[in-house]
């Protein structure tokens, strides 16, 4: 549990810098991206696979097809926000993963859930689909759009849902392929971190020009002299510093807790990580966000909840508590 709270802790933090650095520069998704797989592809490479020396646990290439997987979820998930989806919406909206693996074990492994999962499940569904179906009306109702103008915002918002769904059935897809070469070849968590992040760094040479700009960008921003140390940096490379860091104990966090909790508390930490970034994007970017948003919003974690059966883990403690002798 204490694992759990640097996790959230970790997520606050990087969140902070991360908003810093997008308030300054919109368009530095891709260094800030480049720079967290470089550090913990660097990190792995030494104390993983021992600077190569070490042969992967699980042959090579099947990696190339979670990187594959991973590549093309993160690439249209993030494409999405350019197709009119708001992103608070993006975010509820990824929230239904576990409909899309519960969907996908179903028809794939032929796995069978108890009553309490499928109920979980569909107030999952109608939280998303409420806060959908309102995001929809905002969009066709904007007053600021001709009718033909708004009609094609609006086509593009129903691409945009598409790509959401399309990425929310393949990360599905690739959480069900790393099941099956877990159970074939053990879990080897670390392992799969170093490599998800390693072999797609080639593929950011596609974006060196952006990068490079922003990496100019970042060099002429305002000194910052960093405390204790007394170092002076440009203030953009400390802000991509420290996230890359807090980025790095996050992902650090959740693996300590996959090899030393339950799934339950790792389900629970990940479940108020996307609550803390909903919160944090509707205050921070003053997203819409009308009462039936919120309604949603509760369908999808109560549901969220409901499927991790907390409430179930929660009865013998509460029962315990109940029955502690009174001081006198």
């Amino acid at each position: 549990e204490l694992n759990a709270v640097f996790v959230l802790h970790g997520i606050a933090l990087m969140l902070v810098f991360l908003l810093h650095a997008c308030r300054q520069f919109p368009g530095c998704g891709n260094i800030v991206t480049f720079s967290q797989f470089l550090f913990i592809a660097v990190e792995g490479f030494i104390f993983e696979a021992n600077f190569g020396r070490k042969r992967p646990a699980i042959p090579m290439r099947y990696y190339f097809i979670m990187v594959a997987m991973f590549f093309t979820v993160s690439v249209v998930n993030n494409y999405a926000l350019n197709l009119n989806i708001a992103m608070p919406l993006h975010m509820i909206f990824r929230s239904g993963s576990l409909i899309a693996s519960m969907a996908l074990g179903i028809i794939i492994l032929k796995k069978r859930y108890s009553v309490s999962k499928y109920t979980s499940i569909a107030l999952v569904s109608l939280g998303i689909f409420t806060c959908t179906f309102m995001s929809a009306k905002q969009v066709a109702s904007d007053s600021s759009l001709n009718e033909e103008d708004g009609l094609q915002v609006f086509l593009w918002w129903l691409l945009g849902i598409a790509a959401l769904t399309f990425a929310l059935l393949m990360s599905a897809r690739m959480g069900i392929f790393q099941e099956t070469l877990y159970k074939q070849f053990g879990k080897h968590s670390k392992e799969a971190l170093f490599y998800n992040h390693a072999l797609p760094l080639p593929g950011f040479l596609l974006l060196a020009p952006n990068i490079y700009h922003h990496a100019v960008l970042f060099s002429q921003s305002e000194p910052f002299q960093v405390p204790v140390i007394g170092l002076t940096l440009p203030i953009m490379w400390f802000y991509l510093l420290m996230n890359v860091i807090t980025q790095y104990v996050c992902i650090r966090g959740v693996f300590i807790l996959t090899t030393e909790c339950t799934s339950l508390t790792v389900t629970l930490v990940v479940t108020l990580r996307k609550f803390v970034s909903l919160i944090f994007s509707i205050l921070y970017f003053r997203n819409p966000f009308t009462a039936w948003h919120w309604l949603g919003t509760a369908f999808v974690f109560v549901g969220t909840l409901m499927y991790t059966e907390v409430w179930n883990s929660l009865g013998p403690f509460l029962t315990r508590w109940r029955k502690r002798p009174k001081e006198e």
